[in-house]
């Protein structure tokens, strides 16, 4: 039977919906303020017009029809789609939601503080920030964006480079007082990251012999930071992405020398088009990083 768009008895169909859903006529009443009167009234005519019978009633309550059956899950998924689309209206706007997964790093170090900036721009756009430690899937994930740190290669994905972050030893003021030069680092506990050739380079790089590491494994750069503010070890970090604890004392830079071993970027799939709010949200990050 075809239908013509405009005749589609739209009320009929939220309210077969719901009580599909319900399972009974009277809690269906309930869901949509009606009477149960109303509720029949609306699945007889849609029947009418339909020429399908949609319910079979028993002693048990309602059963749905083969028709219904197949009928069911194609509303209940229209209707939630209606109903996402409409929750974006607010105050009269269209309101845009991006879910963006991001290094926590990342996040806590510069993002969060710099978002103002850019909800005040797109009133229009809102960010629901998705934290990891760089390791991430955006399709299974279902994000639109994600911010990593690393070479900018990853298959598959668009990488958009914002910011290079170069990592130098951070400790704890007191422990900063028995480091003397990179070498008396060799009797410190370094903590690492899973990254294992940032120590190496680091110590090459300062012109000292790397020291046999065995201090802890981590994949979070905030719970290094943790434990070296309390003098449990000395860390590589992305000091840019210290500067509170840099600047309350609570962590400190014992030696100048500093090396790059990657940088952020903002990735998104290749294969799927990007939204006017993406690429605002991208645009944005890459002047903002400069």
């Amino acid at each position: 039977m075809t239908m013509d768009r405009p005749n589609i008895p739209l009320n009929a169909l939220r309210t077969f919906e719901v009580a599909a859903r319900q399972g009974s006529f009277t809690n269906a009443a309930v869901e949509l303020c009606v009477t149960q009167a109303a509720v029949s009234h609306q699945i007889l005519r849609l029947e009418d017009q339909l020429g399908i019978k949609l319910f079979h009633r028993t002693p048990k309550g309602l059963l749905l029809t083969s028709e219904a059956e197949a009928l069911l899950p194609v509303l209940t998924s229209s209707f939630d789609r209606i109903g996402g689309v409409l929750d974006r209206f607010l105050d009269g706007r269209y309101q845009e939601t991006l879910n963006v997964g991001v290094v926590t790093t990342f996040a806590v170090g510069w993002l969060v503080d710099q978002l103002p900036g850019f909800e005040q721009r797109y009133p229009g756009i809102s960010i629901r920030l998705f934290t990891n430690n760089n390791r991430v899937d955006i399709a299974r994930e279902g994000l639109d964006l994600a911010i990593r740190y690393g070479h900018g290669r990853w298959p598959g994905l668009t990488a958009q480079p914002l910011m290079e972050t170069p990592l130098t030893p951070l400790c704890s003021p007191s422990l900063a007082c028995r480091l003397d030069g990179p070498d008396a680092l060799a009797h410190q506990v370094l903590l690492r990251s899973y990254r294992s050739d940032e120590w190496p380079i680091w110590f090459q790089e300062a012109g000292a012999k790397c020291p046999k590491l065995d201090g802890p494994v981590f994949d979070s750069s905030i719970a290094m930071a943790e434990l070296t503010a309390k003098s449990m070890g000395v860390a590589l970090l992305p000091y840019s992405m210290f500067q509170a604890q840099l600047a309350d004392g609570r962590l400190t830079r014992p030696f100048d020398v500093e090396i790059a071993t990657g940088r952020y970027w903002v990735t998104r799939l290749a294969s799927k088009e990007v939204s006017a709010a993406a690429m605002a949200f991208e645009s944005w990050l890459a002047e903002t990083a400069q």
